[in-house]
C-alpha cells in the first residue's frame, strides 16, 4: 500500500509494510530539492526526536542504525532555505520538538528554550532487498532517481541565475548549456557533476552574491524572512516567504527582465515572531505598499489587500542597474 500525504504540486510518498522494525532505517529522496529530515520515535509512551539529516536528490540516508524498537515512527522533512518557502507539506498530526541546528531531544513533547514544535507524520516504512527499512520522499512528478537528480540540478541552476527551465528532470541542450555556463563561472571541470559533493557546491553557489539578479545576504544573528515583488509593466506580483539563514545569502527567483523590483525582509525568532529593537520591528522595507500574508503567498492583486485576505507591507525599490544587486541585511 502507498500512503500519500499531499498538498498541491508536492507529495510525501511513504511505502508501507507490516513487518517489525528490526533493521537500519533509511530515508530516500526522490524530490528535486535538497532536504533535511527529522525523525520521531514513539516507544513505551516516551517520544524522542533527532535531526537534521541532509539528503540530496536521488540519495538515501540512514537515520537509525541497528535494531529499532518503536511503537511508532514519525517523520518531518523540510527543504533547505535556499529554495524559499518550503514546498514540502507540514501537515502531520503529531507536534514534536525540534531545534534549528542538529539535535537529539529525549522528551520531545515538551519543548524547552531553543526548541520549537513541528508537525510530524507517522510512517510505516517498507523492507528493502537488503533487509533494511526505507521510506521515500517524492514529488507528484514521480521522478525516478535519475530524473530527481537532474531536476534537482535544474532547480539550483535557476536559483543561481542560469536558465535551465523548465524544471522537469529531462535532459536537453538548454539544461546542458546552463550547466556548462555554471561550471565555467566557478572554474569547475565537468567531472565534478558526478561527485557526491556536487549538490553542496551548487547550494553554496546559490548562497553567495551573484553578478546577475537579486541577492539577499543576512549579516545578522537572526533568521530573516524576505519577500520580493516585480513589476513587468502590466502588473506587480509579490511573492514570499524566503528564509535567509544567518551568515547566508539567497537568490529569489526573479525571472525575465522586470521594469522594477521591490524587496521586503524582517528578522524573526525561533517561533517566527518579528524581532524588535527599541520596540520597533527589525525589518528592511520602504514606501511601496504591496500585499503579503503570514504564510507562503504569490499575488498580483495589489489593490485593497485586506479584502483579498492579505496585509499591506512597505517594500523598498531595488535598483537593478548593472545587471545585479546584493542587499545586505545588518542590525543598525
Amino acid at each position: 500500500m502507498q500512503i500519500l500525504l499531499s498538498l498541491p504540486a508536492i507529495v510525501v510518498s511513504l511505502f508501507a509494510s507490516s513487518g517489525p522494525a528490526l533493521a537500519d532505517l533509511k530515508i530516500c529522496n526522490r524530490m528535486s530539492y535538497v532536504v533535511e529530515a527529522a525523525i520521531g520515535i514513539d516507544d513505551k509512551a516516551a517520544t524522542a526526536t533527532r535531526g537534521w539529516f541532509r539528503i540530496d536528490p536521488a540519495t538515501c540516508r540512514v537515520v537509525v542504525q541497528g535494531t529499532l524498537s518503536a511503537d511508532r515512527i514519525l517523520l518531518n522533512a523540510r527543504a533547505l532555505g535556499v529554495y524559499g518557502a518550503s514546498p514540502i507539506p507540514q501537515n502531520g498530526s503529531d507536534m514534536l520538538c525540534v531545534a534549528q541546528d542538529n539535535f537529539v531531544i529525549a522528551a520531545a513533547r515538551q519543548c524547552r528554550s531553543g526548541q520549537t514544535q513541528a508537525a510530524f507524520t507517522q510512517i510505516t516504512p517498507t523492507r528493502g532487498d537488503d533487509g533494511n527499512l526505507v521510506a521515500y520522499l517524492a514529488e507528484d512528478s514521480e521522478y525516478d532517481d535519475e530524473q530527481a537528480r537532474l531536476a534537482g540540478i535544474q532547480r539550483l541552476l535557476v536559483i543561481a541565475g542560469f536558465d535551465a527551465a523548465p524544471i522537469d528532470g529531462v535532459d536537453g541542450p538548454k539544461t546542458q548549456a546552463a550547466l556548462a555556463a555554471f561550471l565555467r563561472s566557478r572554474g569547475l571541470s565537468s567531472d565534478v557533476v558526478q561527485t557526491q559533493d556536487f549538490f553542496k557546491i551548487m547550494v553554496d553557489a546559490a548562497q553567495t552574491p551573484s553578478a546577475s539578479g537579486l541577492t539577499w545576504c543576512n549579516d545578522t544573528p537572526h533568521k530573516i524572512m524576505a519577500a520580493v515583488a516585480t513589476d513587468d509593466g502590466k502588473a506587480v506580483t509579490s511573492r514570499g516567504w524566503y528564509r535567509v539563514d544567518p551568515g547566508k545569502c539567497l537568490h529569489p527567483d526573479v525571472t525575465g527582465q522586470p521594469k522594477q523590483v521591490y524587496s521586503f525582509a524582517e528578522a524573526v525568532d525561533a517561533d517566527n515572531r518579528t524581532i524588535k529593537l527599541k520596540d520597533k520591528p527589525l525589518n528592511w522595507g520602504g514606501g511601496k505598499q504591496l500585499c503579503t500574508r503570514e504564510t507562503k503567498f504569490e499575488t498580483n492583486e495589489q489593490g485593497d489587500c485586506a479584502n483579498h485576505g492579505f496585509a499591506t507591507t512597505g517594500f523598498a525599490p531595488v535598483d537593478m542597474g548593472g545587471g545585479g544587486k546584493t542587499l545586505r541585511f545588518a542590525i543598525p
